[in-house]
């Protein structure tokens, strides 16, 4: 017996729509689309959500529970991450949903975060070895070190694209100071993570990964594909992506308008970890937190 379930993912950069028919084998993608909210800017590093953000936060939701209602969702699960669980107004923005549109949002821990992300890229991935996977978002950046056995340590770093953008100014292009100052900024904040973690297989899960694999390979992401690549091929586009000015960004049919003024930063930190892991295999897994929501429903 089927049941058709819509998964909502607040996050800090991009609100993600997904609904599925969940079934005893698994599930069936019925639609998913993802809107570019920014809900980060103009107020994460100083712990709050903005009005005009708040706006494009309850338009956004607005479209999502259309579409919802239009396809017949039996349930509906949204869940908040970095920007609104961070934010001194996050609550009340909450709140503003539930009395709005009549969306309950449950806003979840970093912790849980990284255990629902793991859960995601469990339904396709084999486990075969030790493997690190990196979810990147606006707001965070989880870590989840796993075999298929356990998740043997995890974390969500406060190191997401959207604080590092507001952090610095950058210049277009990045100069090598504002390369380094980011990679300074990782190694501070992650300082001992990564110490006793031995793989050099790396998960990307799904956003930013999906992008560079679109501009590396001239097409859209594979729909629930988990695609394979050589680390060091990707390294000259990351590069690529790095030196490159908003404008040419701007023009690349491939990045999502959310993400051209902050692909350069996503392309540093994926160059850095990959670096410092001694990464040669990267895996792109399509499925991260909201397919690790479904088990939940």
């Amino acid at each position: 017996m089927k049941k058709r379930l819509g998964i909502i993912d607040l996050g800090t950069n991009t609100f993600n729509l997904l609904i599925v028919d969940k079934h005893a084998q698994g599930f069936d993608k019925v639609f998913s689309t993802k809107e570019g909210v920014g809900l980060g800017l103009g107020g994460i590093n100083d712990g709050f959500i903005a009005k005009d953000a708040m706006d494009r936060g309850v338009l956004a939701l607005s479209d999502f529970m259309n579409k919802c209602q239009e396809l017949s969702c039996e349930k509906i699960k949204a869940f908040a991450t970095s920007a609104i669980r961070d934010a001194s107004n996050g609550e009340e923005f909450v709140k503003l949903l539930n009395e709005k549109l009549n969306l309950e949002v449950e806003v979840i821990s970093g912790a849980r975060e990284a255990e629902l992300i793991h859960q995601g890229v469990k339904i396709g991935y084999p486990f075969d070895e030790d493997v690190v996977i990196m979810d990147i978002g606006g707001g965070s950046t989880e870590f989840i070190y796993s075999d298929k056995d356990e998740v043997k340590k995890s974390h969500s770093f406060n190191i997401g694209t959207a604080r590092i953008f507001q952090m610095f100014d950058f210049e277009d292009p990045y100069s090598n100071d504002n390369i380094q100052a980011v990679t300074n900024y990782l190694e501070e904040n992650t300082s001992g993570f990564f110490d006793e973690i031995k793989t050099d297989v790396l998960i990307g899960a799904s956003g930013s990964f999906e992008t560079f694999y679109a501009v590396l390979n001239h097409k859209e992401y594979p729909e629930n594909n988990f695609e394979d690549m050589n680390a060091e091929a990707l390294i000259p586009i990351l590069d690529e992506m790095i030196c490159s000015t908003y404008k040419e960004r701007m023009k690349n049919p491939f990045i999502i308008p959310i993400r051209k003024k902050m692909a350069p930063i996503a392309a540093i930190k994926i160059k850095w970890i990959l670096e410092k892991l001694n990464i040669k295999t990267l895996t792109i897994s399509p499925f991260a937190m909201k397919e690790g929501v479904i088990q939940l429903m």
